[in-house]
């Protein structure tokens, strides 16, 4: 069956293969480099190897980790050709993503029997917060789930105008008010109008700056506070966007918004302008969150569920 098995389709598949494109032209012609003329995985190769990654964005804890593993199958199996490192490099860097919560199967249809579904996203403005929201909604609702947009990013009117635009495009109601109103009010308000509506999914537009890290916990605890009175167990995801075009800077980010709050996801987007495709593999294994959507190109379908086995077939893959 292959990687890909029954997870992806020909069409996610192709979205994938085209949108890492940049990232795998780069990151092979690295470890392609740092084999060349060897016959032995050697100490020399692994310190190629070592520089390849690191300079492929993977990112220096996350790269250490996966030489060390490749140098214990060294010691093991004692002699091993470069003809065998491409799989071996590819099984090590799947083992280190961590694998995402099973909430959705592969066409985005809820498994749980919560609802509403209420996911909060965070993130700093210009990752493609509010656009992710949007497709999300959109790839949701094509899946044949109801849908309702909340738009608590109360302190950028852009932010709202931009989600009102996906929410009549995408055709799914928002519940939002003015600009500066309070957060965690725009958050019940949301949840109450899912419930009457009986909806499956609630996504709420939240935390749009990075300001410092005991104001963002205030809020999002309190926006907690607020529809746990509605729902006791909501959140069931927070979804922190990160834009990966901007390599070890995203690492920063999850790491200011990871010390501010429970951080359960990750969506990663802007993958298919950059050659810094690994910095998911850094993020996903530095964090320990799993990866759960990408972002590989600009139309609707480009925003895919993530799957670590199928992300790294394409990676090695130059189709």
């Amino acid at each position: 069956m292959g990687f890909f098995g029954n997870l992806f389709g020909k069409k996610e598949k192709e979205s994938l293969d085209q949108g890492l494109q940049k990232t795998k032209e780069g990151f092979l012609s690295k470890i392609t480099k740092a084999v060349a003329g060897k016959t032995t995985v050697d100490e020399e190769v692994l310190d190629n190897l070592e520089e390849a990654l690191i300079s492929a964005d993977v990112g220096v804890e996350t790269t250490l980790a996966i030489i060390e593993n490749i140098e214990k199958r060294v010691k093991e199996d004692k002699y091993l050709n470069t003809s065998e490192l491409n799989g071996i490099l590819q099984q090590e860097i799947a083992s280190i993503l961590t694998d995402p919560t099973d909430n959705f199967s592969h066409d985005f249809i809820i498994k749980d029997q919560k609802k509403p579904h209420i996911i909060l996203v965070v993130g700093v403005n210009g990752v493609g917060k509010t656009t992710t929201i949007g497709k999300l909604a959109a790839r949701f609702k094509e899946a044949g789930n109801s849908v309702v947009l909340g738009a608590a990013d109360t302190f950028r009117a852009a932010a709202v105008d931009q989600l009102t635009i996906w929410s009549e495009r995408v055709g799914v109601p928002i519940v939002k008010q003015v600009m500066g109103s309070d957060p965690s009010a725009v958050a019940y308000d949301t949840v109450a109008s899912a419930i009457a509506k009986q909806a499956d999914i609630v996504i709420i537009d939240t935390a749009g700056r990075l300001h410092n890290k005991i104001h963002l916990m205030d809020e999002l605890n309190k926006i907690k506070r607020v529809i746990q009175k509605l729902v006791p167990d909501a959140p069931h995801e927070v979804l922190l966007v990160l834009d990966g075009s901007t390599g070890q800077n995203a690492v920063e980010q999850a790491k200011q918004f990871t010390a501010a709050t429970n951080v359960s996801a990750l969506a990663i987007t802007k993958l298919d302008g950059t050659a810094k495709g690994g910095v998911v593999l850094a993020i996903s294994h530095q964090f320990k969150i799993p990866v759960k959507f990408i972002g590989v190109g600009e139309k609707v379908e480009d925003l895919l569920l993530f799957n670590k086995e199928s992300f790294v077939q394409s990676l090695f893959s130059l189709q």
